[in-house]
C-alpha cells in the first residue's frame, strides 16, 4: 500500500512516487507537484516540521488501513422472518377469512 497525502495549498490528494523523488527533485509530503512547483518558482520551502507532520499522518492512516480486515465476512442470504405488513399483503383470502369468523 502507498501514501497517500493532502496538498495544504489546494485541498487536493496526491500519489508521490514511493521513494518519494520526481525525476526533477525530490516529492513534497506537503505540496502536490503543481503547488510544489508554484512554491519553487515563487522561492518558498516547505516547512521542515509540517513536512514530518504530515509523512507521521500518512504513515498513521497507511497503518489503520492495514490493520482493518481486508474483507468483511460474506453476509448470508436473510429473508424476513414474517410477511410484509402491507396493505397488500392484508388483502388476500386470509385476511377476508378471519374477518368472517
Amino acid at each position: 500500500m502507498r501514501l497517500v497525502f493532502e496538498c495544504v495549498e489546494c485541498g487536493g490528494h496526491y500519489l508521490p512516487p514511493e521513494n518519494m523523488v520526481y525525476p526533477d527533485g525530490p516529492a513534497s509530503p506537503v505540496w502536490c507537484t503543481a503547488c510544489q512547483g508554484a512554491k519553487r518558482a515563487a522561492g518558498l520551502r516547505e516547512d521542515p516540521l509540517l513536512a514530518r507532520l504530515a509523512l507521521a499522518a500518512a504513515r498513521a492512516a497507511l497503518a489503520r488501513r492495514a490493520a482493518e480486515p481486508a474483507d468483511p465476512a460474506p453476509r448470508h442470504d436473510v429473508r424476513p422472518s414474517r410477511p410484509p405488513l402491507s396493505r397488500r399483503a392484508r388483502s388476500g383470502p386470509g385476511g377476508v377469512r378471519s374477518k368472517l369468523a
